[in-house]
């Protein structure tokens, strides 16, 4: 019973599920804040052309 406790084969799977999540979370914070303002930006640009 103990050796079935010990099993750490799926401990690493889940750390990198973790850290992707995480990364999603930022990606999709940092999008949320600054994606007008690279809106603005193309849509200046476009406009002074």
């Amino acid at each position: 019973m103990k050796k079935w406790f010990n099993r750490e084969e799926g401990q690493g799977m889940v750390e990198y599920g973790l850290i992707l999540a995480l990364v999603a979370v930022v990606v999709i914070a940092v999008l949320t804040v600054l994606g007008p303002a690279v809106g603005n930006v193309f849509s200046s640009v476009v406009n002074s052309l």
